[in-house]
């Protein structure tokens, strides 16, 4: 009964010190995102999985660590003309369906494929 006591004590007080380092970390930048010139800000995290597995890259490929709202980082501008480009391209099929997307080209790596696979 004590072992239980104790592991029950060591949970709560586990759970608790996580619920404090999660306060400490300050807001997400996808609950309260600034500086959005392209993107709606609902769905914003999900929008921005999908474009990290379709570069193959982590965030701070066009993000400046720790200040996702600023926009130095060259990459982050060549983001936002290719986001205006796939609406463009997309917008122009009659069924109002997207056809392409990043992963369409990029195939999972920063730089797009511009050849097909050599034959096997």
């Amino acid at each position: 009964m004590r072992k239980v006591v104790l592991l029950l004590i060591f949970v709560l007080s586990f759970s608790l010190f996580a619920q404090e380092k999660e306060k400490k970390k300050g807001p997400s930048p996808f609950t309260s995102p600034k500086n959005l010139k392209v993107l709606p800000s609902e769905g914003l995290q999900a929008t921005m999985q999908g474009y990290r597995a379709a570069l193959g890259v982590m965030c701070t490929y066009c993000h400046v660590q720790g200040d996702f709202a600023n926009d130095e980082h060259p990459k982050k501008v060549i983001a936002r003309n290719m986001i205006r480009m796939l609406g463009d391209i997309n917008s122009r099929f009659p069924d109002g369906k997207a056809h392409v997307s990043c992963y369409t080209c990029h195939r999972g790596e920063a730089e797009p494929k511009m050849t097909p696979p050599a034959a096997q």
